[in-house]
């Protein structure tokens, strides 16, 4: 088995990787995973791990003083360094790892430079309609998590009503669906054969995902045991109508096409 240093995970919204980088972190021995390079901007990057923008400083440095924090952050005082990577900010992020390592031939080899052997997992959700309305829902009400005694584990805005789109949900659809697809294709393009890991899986046995890449990092696979979920589903009837007539409707759609 690999010698692995670091885990990248390659996912889109609402796929569960809160949930699962919770978990990961929650073992203290397999980093502390998040999107730390969420946005594709360098400003917003030193903000996010508090650096201040120097005067006049190369980007070459301050992409370095960039990089040192977050491998500090992703490890989060063990020996493994975690990274949750959503593919909006893939391209800005490989842009910048090839200005930094300019001389490497391939994705994975500038990657690596960064960050080490890296186990690449592959987060996906099945169910895109399903995702699609998550998401919908979190961007018009706010709410993007909350823990399981219901309160509020992350907010990006005040308190909306969910209102149903379904111009707006066909469209996350297409997206989420092109992402996936995204990221299969870079994996092919790099000849990586990434840790596959389903929300279904996640959501129905999330020790038992856990324990597995644990094992596949070489790490103890008996600290899967002692992490609880921090997170809750937020799926509820409004979900659940919402899928229901957006079935209905499309359908009806279809029918009137043909």
């Amino acid at each position: 088995m690999a010698s692995f240093r670091s885990y990248i995970i390659c996912t889109s919204p609402r796929s569960g990787s809160t949930l699962l980088c919770k978990l990961l972190a929650a073992t203290h021995i397999s980093g502390d995973p998040a999107s730390y390079f969420h946005n594709p901007s360098i400003v917003d990057w030193q903000n996010e791990h508090d650096l201040s923008p120097r005067k006049g400083a190369a980007e070459r440095d301050v992409l370095n003083a960039i990089f040192d924090a977050v491998r500090k952050r992703g490890a989060g005082g063990t020996g493994m360094f975690g990274l949750r990577l959503q593919r909006g900010s893939f391209d800005f992020l490989m842009q910048k790892i090839g200005e930094l390592h300019p001389r490497l031939s391939n994705d994975v080899e500038r990657l690596e430079a960064a960050f080490g052997n890296i186990l690449f997992v592959h987060l996906t959700r099945g169910d895109k309609l399903e995702q699609a309305i998550s998401l919908v829902k979190a961007m018009q009400t706010g709410l993007w998590h909350k823990a399981p005694d219901g309160t509020e584990l992350e907010r990006l805005s005040a308190p909306n009503d969910a209102v149903y789109n379904l111009d707006e949900i066909s469209r996350h659809v297409t997206e989420l669906t092109a992402l996936d697809q995204d990221w299969r294709d870079w994996f092919a393009q790099e000849k990586i054969n990434p840790l596959q890991i389903t929300y279904n899986e996640l959501s129905a046995d999330p020790r038992e995902v856990l324990a597995r890449i644990l094992g596949q990092l070489g790490l103890d696979r008996e600290a899967a045991n002692g992490a609880c979920p921090a997170v809750a589903k937020l799926a509820d009837a409004t979900s659940r109508d919402w899928k229901i007539r957006f079935l209905a409707e499309t359908k009806d759609s279809s029918s009137r096409e043909t």
